[in-house]
């Protein structure tokens, strides 16, 4: 019998096969789900869905019976709720926008899984993320872009420590999104054809707003929208609504396009400006963690992305503190948001990154 690998399986095709890719690798693979939805009635969990609901759970189980792999549902609800939805609450109340996945992937899925799985005797944990981790020449594990550009997920697990990478598989980062649904099918494995999940998985109608309310039991009071020198523009819905750069929905009659450029939680001030006042060259980032290297005492000029779907831009970046980096970018960026992450690369791997002060 091959090594034991947990493999965390949220119903959908890219875990899936992530399972089917290890079980013909000769591993000793275990199928688990991880629930993390909150206490519900049964048909809003169902409804919920995503990587969380009921739907989910049973999914991944036909999966499991079709591969042929052992398979369990583990609770991880408490520590999702303290390292995920609170800080996702909290952010937003506090003017950030926070990025959940980040969040859940390091102290979820790579730290309670990971420690659980370690205890019942497996020696690895397995996602289905698009990415691909290899050891460089200085020793350190780093994760790679994943060969396919659309796909890839390498900024979101930009927080992983180096103990976590040496007991993590990725088989899916080498593969298309096409030749994954195609092993899929040619496996029969009753997900091929699912759609894949969009949304937040715990806010699935993607009313942040709402959600925030309900959950922490504040009620978010209305205030101003202001230009950065104070005037008074008109009065916004409370700021658990906006995020930094945000431009529909303000709801304002400007004669031009506005955008969000700043939250002010002190306050309760939502600051408007032009395209030009919402963008920027210069960002800090604190709680640090680097990934291809050590540290990072020099300034270098590297690649980075300041959100998921940012396409990256060249910039400069140096110490500037015990836990504060300052990247300096060639060209303005736009929407520099508090609260996401900024995430370096070179070479094609991730050197490191933090989140956005």
């Amino acid at each position: 019998m091959g090594k034991k690998v947990v493999v965390g399986m949220s119903g959908g095709v890219d875990s899936s096969v992530a399972a089917w890719l290890l079980k013909e690798q000769g591993y000793d693979v275990i199928g688990i789900t991880m629930q993390i939805w909150q206490d519900e009635a049964e048909e809003i969990q169902q409804e919920n869905g995503g990587c969380c609901g009921l739907s989910a759970v049973e999914d991944a189980r036909r999966v499991a019976e079709t591969i042929g792999i052992p398979y369990y549902v583990m609770n991880f609800k408490d520590v999702f709720r303290r390292n995920v939805i609170d800080y996702f609450a909290d952010s937003y109340l506090n003017g950030r926008t926070p990025n959940p996945c980040i969040a859940c992937n390091r102290y979820v899925k790579w730290e309670a899984l990971l420690r659980r799985s370690l205890e019942i005797g497996a020696d690895y944990i397995a996602t289905g993320h698009y990415a691909r981790i290899e050891q460089l020449a200085n020793g350190r594990s780093a994760i790679r872009n994943s060969v396919t550009a659309n796909k890839d997920q390498t900024y979101a697990l930009y927080n992983l420590t180096q103990e976590q990478l040496a007991h993590t598989l990725m088989p899916v980062g080498s593969y298309e999104k096409s030749q994954i649904r195609r092993i899929a099918e040619e496996a029969g494995l009753p997900v091929a054809h699912k759609a894949d999940s969009q949304d937040i998985c715990f806010v699935p109608d993607g009313d942040y707003a709402s959600f925030i309310e309900k959950y922490t039991g504040k009620k978010v009071l209305k205030g101003n929208f202001v230009t950065a020198d104070g005037k008074i523009l008109g009065e916004h819905k409370g700021i658990t609504h906006y995020t930094v750069g945000q431009r529909k929905g303000l709801g304002l009659a400007m004669g031009q396009r506005a955008f969000v450029t700043a939250i002010r939680p002190d306050t309760n001030e939502v600051v408007i400006g032009d395209r030009a006042a919402a963008c920027s060259t210069v960002l800090k980032a604190d709680h640090l963690n680097f990934m291809a290297v050590e540290d990072m005492k020099e300034e270098q000029h590297v690649w980075a992305k300041i959100r998921y779907n940012h396409r990256g831009a060249y910039c400069t970046v140096k110490r500037t503190g015990e836990d504060e980096l300052t990247c300096i970018f060639e060209e303005p960026q736009h929407a520099v948001t508090p609260g996401q992450a900024v995430v370096l690369y070179q070479d094609g791997y991730v050197l490191g990154g933090g989140t956005i002060r």
